[in-house]
């Protein structure tokens, strides 16, 4: 879709992100053809990890995404597992935006890469930007329509888009757990974070029982989201497919939680999210919980188990942009800090395991 992206996300490429331009811009006209005159190009500035870039040929818009720089976690930043999905889960999942190319040749840019179509509309990140802010009760509307939108991607058939080898649902559970493990040991701080061990044991010995099977985004969080400003109670797109696959959709609700502010939040969670998110009327965690469960019909006895994994995983994540911040591999000031909440983090993983009896 073309025009200025209403969200604002968008500006000049970050120092030392900058691709071969050049390269790119002949592989994309001979690949693509029939492409207008012209080439800008801008970042959009939300994301923490995978870089992705607006390129404008004239009037038309599209978005490539890639891996960071530097060193990636094994499974990590996978733009085949992206293109898979976002070629074919358009058709039946609208939000979904569409893809168009995959491109494995390095030569390119460095990495592989993902062309995909650019929807324009408003992202929300630490407040209501003004294009929503006419609207009653905006931050509970826009809350429950991005439950909203995880229920109805669960409730998509995969065979039905051809995504049934997306991913291996049997031993799914398990096998999160082992992989966030190496990617932990892999950048654990020298001084170590105690607590993070203790979560990881913990979730091990209480594994739930996955009820089904379904496309997870694997990733949910409202600032993942984007929406029309005329319409703040349905999603218009869900953004950053890397990590889809098919699984437990409980791991997804555990992993929207994880990043959900609540009234019951201390001051240190509170600091793990956007400043202001809680600020914006967002429903609380127990009633978007409500919400899934009556569009989904499912047991949410094991959540706490669920919310403690997103929260673990989202740790080991912070940490991995801070340790490629550390190295070198970007100049994006925001990670230097991201380490900063592991510990914290962890204690709120414990808490959870707590309160759900898992020992």
């Amino acid at each position: 879709m073309m025009g200025e992206t209403l969200s604002g996300d968008v500006g000049p490429v970050r120092p030392g992100e900058e691709l071969p331009w050049a390269s790119l811009e002949g592989y994309l006209r001979a690949e693509l053809g029939g492409l207008p005159d012209g080439f800008e190009v801008q970042q959009f500035l939300g994301g923490a990890a995978n870089l992705t870039y607006l390129l404008r040929f004239g009037e038309q818009a599209l978005v490539l995404r890639r891996p960071p720089f530097g060193r990636i976690a094994p499974g990590g930043h996978d733009m085949r597992r992206e293109y898979h999905a976002l070629s074919q889960l358009w058709t039946v999942f609208p939000k979904a935006p569409r893809a168009f190319l995959h491109c494995s040749d390095p030569k390119i840019v460095g990495a592989d890469f993902v062309i995909m179509e650019f929807r324009d509309g408003v992202v929300v990140r630490g407040a209501i930007p003004q294009a929503l802010a006419g609207h009653d009760d905006v931050g509970r509307r826009i809350g429950f329509a991005v439950v909203d939108a995880l229920a109805e991607l669960h409730s998509v058939d995969p065979r039905q888009s051809g995504l049934q080898d997306l991913g291996r649902p049997t031993g799914f559970v398990e096998r999160q757990l082992a992989g966030w493990g190496r990617r932990w040991a892999a950048v654990e701080p020298v001084d170590g974070v105690v607590a993070m061990d203790e979560v990881a044991a913990r979730l091990a010995r209480n594994q739930p029982r996955p009820q089904r099977a379904s496309i997870l985004h694997n990733d949910m969080k409202l600032d993942n989201c984007q929406f029309d400003p005329g319409n703040p109670d349905t999603v218009r797109s869900v953004f950053d497919w890397d990590m889809a696959t098919l699984g437990d959709p409980l791991v997804d609700v555990g992993t929207l939680l994880n990043y959900w502010p609540d009234p019951s939040d201390t001051p240190e969670i509170r600091a793990t999210r956007h400043p202001g998110l809680e600020a914006i009327g967002l429903p609380t965690r127990s009633e978007v919980a409500t919400r899934y469960a009556g569009a989904c019909d499912i047991d949410l006895s094991d959540l706490q188990w669920y919310e403690a994994f997103g929260t673990w995983k989202t740790a080991i994540i912070c940490q991995q942009l801070y340790d490629r911040y550390r190295r070198g591999e970007t100049t994006d000031i925001r990670q230097a800090t991201r380490g900063d909440h592991v510990p914290a983090m962890a204690r709120r993983a414990l808490q959870l395991l707590d309160e759900g009896g898992h020992a």
